[in-house]
């Protein structure tokens, strides 16, 4: 089979097909990219100097991965008259606490970021306070686009070239994403669900119009996929709130995709198996990550392939701590060549890690991730040879 350019390598296996070799494209969406700028790291995501998708692919070329680009950013126009001004900046060696002041027509809110010199930022200050006193904003705030401006998508494409499969991302409703901009986080949502429970039903409603606007105008520009990014999905909540919240929504999606011509694929860290069973029989998902292992989620590679492989794309799932972090070189080859024989027969596989690589993992462990996949990634898989490399290195 001809060598493929990573864009065309990612593109076939997250469509469940089978490529030149396994790609390689671990999630170092955020820190690491950061870390490599040599910048403090409210350059970033603070000044946009160089912004996180600049970074990302500087580290996809200095790492040799296969890209996996998911900041496809629409520039959505959004109605209402808006406004949002900084109030207050106060800044010390580590941290900057940035608060804001902002108003959609009447409705006034004010939120709190804070940016650190070494790690992404965090909402200190979340914009809504109750779902009830807060509802005219929510409601405004969960309004559909009105339209994109698409230059900056332009540029993004241009930059990224055949690194990497181009990806524009996009949420859906459910505990996992409303916890991020409600006081309390999961505890408030949580009595909600019992005791106003109407009112959550009416988010719902509001985010899932919201969601198949987006996706509308991102199906218009035809990017190589579409990212549902939803961390938490099982993890931020019960798979029955999940069942009722999320996965209508995924459905819908998945399905303008599909008619569209257009691979999805679904981020959700943490527990994921009953997730992935829902998407591969229930939707018309394409590809699922990051599989996490225990303790951190609840998949087993091999037992994910053989239930559902023939349905959905694989990408995962190295411990990102244990492995990638803490491990060696060789363990993190040991790893690689287990979830390559797990989960890349037939193809439909893409050697990733669990969510989020830690800052200072080492360069040298992800290096040693793209060379077992170049190595021993080629298909048709020699599956006694990478056997026998296994137990050699067991046996170390």
């Amino acid at each position: 089979m001809a060598n493929m350019t990573p864009r065309e390598r990612m593109i076939v296996a997250m469509t469940n097909g089978t490529p030149d070799r396994a790609p390689v494209a671990p999630d170092i969406s955020n820190m690491i990219p950061a870390r490599r700028t040599g910048r403090p790291f409210w350059d970033i995501y603070y000044f946009n100097e160089p912004p996180l998708w600049q970074a990302y692919i500087d580290a996809v070329r200095y790492f040799g991965i296969d890209g996996w680009f998911i900041y496809g950013d629409m520039q959505y126009q959004w109605p209402g008259d808006r406004y949002e001004a900084i109030e207050d900046m106060h800044k010390t060696e580590e941290r900057w606490i940035v608060r804001y002041r902002g108003r959609i027509d009447a409705c006034r809110y004010t939120t709190e970021n804070t940016f650190y010199i070494a790690d992404p930022p965090t909402t200190t200050e979340k914009m809504f306070k109750d779902i009830e006193a807060d509802w005219d904003l929510i409601e405004k705030m969960f309004a559909p686009p009105v339209g994109y401006n698409p230059s900056l998508l332009r540029v993004q494409r241009a930059a990224l070239g055949d690194l990497g499969a181009f990806g524009i991302g996009i949420g859906y409703p459910g505990l996992q994403h409303w916890f991020s901009l409600f006081t309390g986080g999961l505890a408030p949502l949580a009595y909600w669900y019992y005791d106003k429970h109407e009112l959550l039903e009416r988010l719902l409603h509001l985010h899932e119009q919201q969601a198949v606007a987006q996706m509308e105008m991102i199906l218009n520009e035809r990017p190589d996929f579409v990212l549902l990014g939803a961390s938490g999905t099982i993890t931020m909540q019960s798979p029955k709130i999940a069942r009722e919240f999320g996965l209508p929504t995924i459905k819908k999606l998945t399905a303008m995709a599909r008619e569209a011509g257009v691979p999805t694929m679904l981020h959700s860290c943490g527990k994921e198996r009953i997730l992935v069973k829902w998407c591969a029989e229930e939707t018309d998902l394409g590809c699922i990550n990051p599989l996490e292992i225990p303790p951190m989620g609840d998949c087993n590679l091999a037992d994910v392939k053989h239930s559902f492989g023939s349905r959905i794309a694989l990408m995962g799932n190295l411990h990102t701590s244990e492995v990638m972090l803490m491990g060696s070189p060789d363990s993190v080859k040991r790893a690689s060549l287990q979830a390559i024989r797990d989960a890349g027969q037939g193809g439909g596989f893409i050697l990733s890690t669990g969510d989020q690589c830690g800052r200072d993992t080492p360069d040298e462990n992800i290096f040693a991730m793209v060379r077992a996949a170049q190595e021993y990634g080629q298909y048709p898989l020699d599956i006694e040879r990478i056997e026998k490399e296994l137990a050699e290195l067991t046996a170390v």
